[in-house]
């Protein structure tokens, strides 16, 4: 580790020196046994990984501290690259976890899951899951010192305490969720408690600890996490790139006041994701065009081709982890998005806060690449919860004949919800993306035309799902409309249930659809339309949007509840 680049006599203060500049095993060592530990993180973005790390390191050397609560808004770390939460994913350190996500890859390199994934599948700590849109909303509450934050997102979810109260381990005893009453309507109510400690992190500091973030593409929840801690008479630990002389910069660029800050630790060498140390692309609209990634030809890109022409145009349009991040990159593919300037026409983001550009699938979603704004977390899920992101494409684990969509707990993954309840509950249209099988998948494609080479170990479509991640069917009761794009066929989804509205072309419906689901759709379109054979193609073509919104109509109308 290398710390500051600094002055050795960094600051004085009427006269005093003071510094909060201190090493990162310095910083974590006044943690106690049983406290609330916070931190900031999104995958590899943005996470304080040298702080964390340090804590993990104290344990491991010491044994102390002991019985931690741990609080992570979203998935902090990739658990690949850049570790977050794996590093103090220990037994004894680790009593509780409460996340609005969890990281569930395999490290390409050894094979394994993440250390954390593997205390939770063995039962060895309390893991609770929370949409993260409870999980930033909340910060503010604790904040302001509220009895607690009052949803109506995620009642009849997997959130809501008749269906687990976000409970991923049979360890947990407690009900963090609660369900209320309000006004003859059902809510989730999640009770404050406090935070002891914030780790967050920055681009730059002065010796008071004055925070700006000119180097992140997001923000997150850093602020709210600061904010929180300290009204619960908490610490702050800032990590940073780099120090600077104070007053070097205007007031504007400070994002955090020093005093809210108690240290700060310094790592001049900390990524800005994995595999990326730096790299202005994802602060600043495009110059360098060479950085954009090309989807290559498969299954997914047959169905971000098809996704793609339920986008309109100046309608914001949000996409989520997964299938549905690929859409804007067929898209830009496509010319209908000018890498350089951006796009007037078609507005995009994601739940974490960066608008316009292309949104970035992979481990590398989330921050937008070639962005033109950006607004930290908690200011994101206001306008995700307000109903201001009208379209929204989100991928799909599991989908039940009940009318239930899955991704927060499925087989051996256990990735929360993370910003899809949220974002499901208050758009007004919806397309959910994801292939019809997996496991093992193959297809092949010739002259317009698609045959199932190997057919998918585990069908998407069942049942009952192992977990409500969000009702399609009681949205869609609500005035919602959604729509579900696989790469062999399209269905709506009907009060009533799914209607077959699509079929690829050389997709034998009987064998390669009705016959890879557990339950039989509610109707199939008579006669039965192809899509579109260019779909299929290998070659790039340019497959505009099929709905678009005209000048006079209200760019942000109120979404469907």
């Amino acid at each position: 580790m290398h710390y500051a680049s600094c002055p050795a006599n960094p600051g004085q203060i009427h006269g005093e020196t003071m510094s909060k500049i201190i090493s990162a095993a310095q910083a974590v060592a006044s943690i106690s046994d049983g406290q609330t530990v916070a931190s900031v993180g999104v995958i590899g973005w943005v996470v304080p990984d040298a702080t964390l790390a340090a804590l993990g390191k104290r344990f491991a050397d010491t044994g102390s501290p002991r019985n931690l609560t741990f609080y992570f808004p979203c998935g902090t770390g990739d658990a690949v690259g850049i570790k977050g939460m794996d590093h103090v994913a220990k037994e004894g350190l680790m009593k509780r976890i409460v996340s609005g996500s969890y990281i569930n890859p395999v490290d390409p390199r050894t094979g394994q899951r993440p250390a954390l994934m593997q205390l939770i599948q063995n039962n060895q700590i309390e893991a609770y899951s929370w949409p993260i849109g409870a999980s930033m909303h909340w910060l503010r509450e604790v904040a302001r010192k509220s009895p607690g934050y009052v949803t109506r997102v995620g009642v009849g979810t997997y959130a809501d305490p008749d269906q687990g109260g976000g409970k991923f381990t049979a360890r947990c005893s407690d009900d963090l969720i609660q369900k209320i009453r309000l006004g003859g309507e059902d809510y989730l109510f999640y009770p404050t408690w406090p935070l002891d400690v914030a780790i967050i992190r920055a681009s730059s500091a002065d010796e008071f600890g004055n925070l700006s973030f000119e180097d992140e593409p997001l923000v997150s929840a850093g602020l709210a996490l600061a904010l929180a801690a300290k009204a619960s008479g908490g610490t702050v630990i800032a990590q940073v790139r780099r120090i600077v002389p104070r007053g070097q910069r205007s007031a504007p660029e400070v994002r955090l006041p020093g005093m809210f800050v108690d240290s700060v630790v310094v790592d001049p060498e900390m990524m800005m994701t994995t595999d990326t140390p730096y790299d202005r692309n994802y602060l600043v609209p495009g110059s360098n065009t060479d950085a954009f990634p090309v989807i290559p030809f498969g299954p997914d890109k047959v169905i971000a081709r098809r996704a793609a022409r339920e986008v309109r145009k100046r309608e914001l349009s949000i996409f989520g982890f997964g299938a549905a991040a690929d859409v804007p990159l067929v898209m830009a593919e496509q010319g209908l998005v000018d890498l350089r300037t951006g796009s007037d026409d078609y507005w995009f983001t994601t739940e974490h806060g960066s608008y316009g550009g292309i949104v970035m699938n992979g481990w590398q979603f989330s921050a937008n690449l070639y962005p033109q704004s950006l607004i930290d977390g908690l200011q994101q899920f206001d306008v995700i919860d307000g109903g201001l992101c009208r379209f929204a494409a989100l991928a799909f684990a599991e989908y039940d004949a009940h009318g239930s969509v899955n991704v927060s707990k499925f087989g051996k993954a256990n990735p929360g919800a993370g910003g899809f309840t949220d974002i499901a509950a208050n758009a007004e249209r919806l397309v959910f993306t994801g292939t019809f099988t997996t496991g093992g998948l193959e297809a092949a494609y010739d002259g317009g035309r698609m045959r199932i080479v190997r057919e998918g170990k585990v069908s998407k479509f069942v049942r009952n799902a192992q977990s409500i991640t969000y009702s399609v069917a009681q949205g869609v009761a609500r005035g919602q409309s959604a729509l579900l794009v696989t790469e062999r066929a399209v269905f709506e989804v009907a009060p009533e249930g799914l209607v077959l509205t699509e079929v690829a072309p050389g997709i034998d419906v009987a064998r390669d659809v009705l016959g890879q689901m557990a339950f039989a759709p509610h109707r199939i379109l008579d006669p039965l339309p192809l899509m579109d054979a260019a779909l299929f193609d290998p070659a790039p073509h340019v497959s505009r949007p099929g709905g678009e919104v005209s000048d006079e109509e209200p760019a942000f109308a109120s979404a469907g509840r």
